[in-house]
């Protein structure tokens, strides 16, 4: 392990559970990577303690900033100074910049660090069309990312179709020409398909779309990382799709990351 001085900048991950993150390993090998002074370290926070937590960790004049998950997302963003647009709109954010006079300033990168995990693999996505399976948390900031990265028009597509409907709205006050329907189960139709919803974590999910219907000049997507080979990738790979697994997310955002809170910035 690096040796932390009193010169070590210090950052943090919200959660509760924590046991589980995998965060604070990925980003101290990316501080090591670019000789970073820094160190990212696990703190296991209630929900009900969330706000005097915060509190308290405004005033470390070595803290850089916190990276916020389950579940916390969305509370943070009544504790928060400022926030990004898209947080705003998504209701959301999963990182905090700790400013120099104690301001926290929150944005979300769930969804772009899912497009940059696309392009990482030769992916683009502007002027394609895409189908999101989902309306939920990682739902919400994959949708204002499609839009954002150029998509021809954006099928979402949920089981509750008014949060399908919010969604869209809420992307529309952002992006006015965007082109948003509300979907089926049905994927056809559209190059770019991505599952965003938990389907596919535990043995047994439900599929979270019609699989028969899938084409093989479609790209299929995954936001789950566990199991890797979720029974929608199996299923897209059998009708001749290519694929996109989940890992690439993580590794793109904890890059992203890094950039919104100052790391490496002279």
């Amino acid at each position: 392990m690096k040796e932390i001085t009193g010169a070590t900048k210090l950052f943090g991950i919200l959660a509760d559970p924590i046991h589980h993150v995998k965060t604070p390993q990925r980003m101290n090998e990316h501080f090591a990577r670019i000789g970073y002074d820094g160190v990212l370290v696990p703190l296991h926070v209630r929900a009900d303690e969330l706000a005097s937590t915060l509190a308290g960790l405004r005033n470390l004049r070595n803290l850089g900033g916190l990276i916020v998950t389950v579940p916390h997302k969305t509370a943070v963003m009544d504790l928060c100074d400022e926030a990004s647009d898209v947080a705003r709109k998504i209701g959301a954010a999963n990182v905090l910049r700790r400013e120099p006079d104690g301001r926290l300033t929150a944005h979300m990168l769930d969804g772009e660090g899912f497009v940059r995990g696309l392009r990482s693999t030769g992916n683009e996505l502007a002027g394609k069309t895409a189908y999101l399976a989902g309306a939920g948390g990682a739902a919400n900031a994959i949708g204002f990312a499609l839009v954002q990265a150029g998509v021809a028009s954006l099928t979402i597509a949920n089981r509750t179709a008014a949060k399908a409907e919010d969604l869209k709205a809420r992307i529309l006050d952002l992006f006015p020409q965007a082109r948003i329907h509300i979907g089926t189960p049905d994927p056809s139709g559209h190059e770019v398909v991505v599952n965003a919803t938990s389907l596919g974590m535990k043995e047994g999910d439900p599929l979270p779309m019609d699989v028969s219907r899938l084409e093989a000049t479609q790209l299929v997507c995954e936001v789950i990382m566990q199991p890797e080979n979720t029974a929608l990738l199996q299923a897209a790979r059998q009708r001749g799709c290519k694929v996109q697994y989940g890992a690439p997310m993580l590794a793109c955002q904890i890059e992203l990351m890094a950039e919104f809170l100052g790391v490496g910035a002279k």
